[in-house]
């Protein structure tokens, strides 16, 4: 299995309803910890009762709260969700968060590059605050073996086309849905289509990957110059919200394992929905639940 450091947000989602613990990174290195691999998840928490219960729910969950460092000064991050009738989220971010002013002091940086890790995922919300991507350009600069997902998770009024351009610039694998695809492709002059924009920002970015997520109608994969298309699964969808950060974390996977190219997309495809069938960013699952789930297609 693979070492793993996932840098960036953690927060809670607030719903209507209830509280679950989530971010992007955080979910997609409490995914990857379910997939048996060695995750170090780098962010921070405030001084409060939501940084407690946070770094709690993160042990539950069996991830490392090594280099999740409390803060004074800022509150533990938050987001508002609102779900549609399909229960497709809408968000809400409020900021200045804790996470925000996550740090690394040396003998931090040096422990993690003596574990050699072989991935590093990052992702574009965290890096507009300048601390923040000062921190994740120390490490992918620290360890430059490292393989780098971009997992794209545009937000309104939470990225900018430069900022886009360099965290492309710097990445090995990039991740996004159908509509960042299409912005990506307005704001990069890129064909609109999948299969061509792939082929497009893997040759402009020297990309090793790039993955496109479709929805229920699954996903696409350019590997090398291969191309395919897997179709999703079918299910009860509770909420979409960490479906995305499953995936991408099923997809580290199976490109960690080498394995075939429709192997790793029908894989993720099979993560991805079953976290979208429970309700929260990081609910409890199991490879067997995601093999097992059937063949009906959207």
């Amino acid at each position: 299995m693979a070492c793993i450091l996932s840098v960036g947000e953690i927060l809670w989602d607030v719903f209507p309803e209830a509280e679950h613990l989530g971010g992007a990174a955080f979910n997609f290195a409490a995914h990857a910890v379910r997939l048996g691999h060695e995750v170090f998840f780098i962010s921070a928490v405030g001084e409060d009762e939501r940084g407690r219960r946070a770094l709690r729910r993160a042990r539950e969950l069996g991830l490392s709260t090594r280099f999740i460092r409390i803060v004074e000064g800022a509150p533990t991050g938050y987001v508002t969700v609102n779900l549609d009738p399909a229960g497709v989220p809408s968000f809400v971010i409020h900021r200045p968060a804790a996470y925000d002013l996550a740090r690394l002091e040396p003998a931090e940086l040096a422990e993690l590059a003596a574990r050699r890790p072989q991935w590093i995922y990052y992702g574009t919300l965290y890096q507009m605050h300048d601390g923040a991507r000062r921190l994740t350009l120390t490490l992918l600069e620290a360890l430059p073996a490292a393989r780098r997902l971009y997992d794209v998770n545009l937000r309104k009024d939470s990225y900018t086309p430069d900022l886009v351009r360099d965290l492309l610039g710097r990445a090995s694998v990039v991740k996004l849905n159908e509509g960042e695809m299409e912005a990506l492709a307005a704001m990069l002059g890129l064909p609109a289509a999948v299969e061509p924009f792939s082929r497009a920002l893997a040759e402009r970015h020297r990309l090793e990957a790039v993955c496109v997520t479709l929805g229920p109608a699954g996903c696409s994969l350019l590997v090398g110059g291969e191309f395919v298309t897997a179709p999703g699964y079918s299910v009860q969808v509770a909420d979409t919200v960490g479906s995305g950060d499953a995936f991408a974390a099923a997809l580290v996977h199976g490109l960690s394992a080498d394995w075939g190219i429709a192997r790793v997309a029908d894989f993720a495809n099979r993560v991805g929905a079953l976290v979208a069938s429970r309700e929260g960013g990081t609910p409890l699952w199991s490879v067997d639940e995601a093999l097992a789930l059937g063949a009906a297609r959207p």
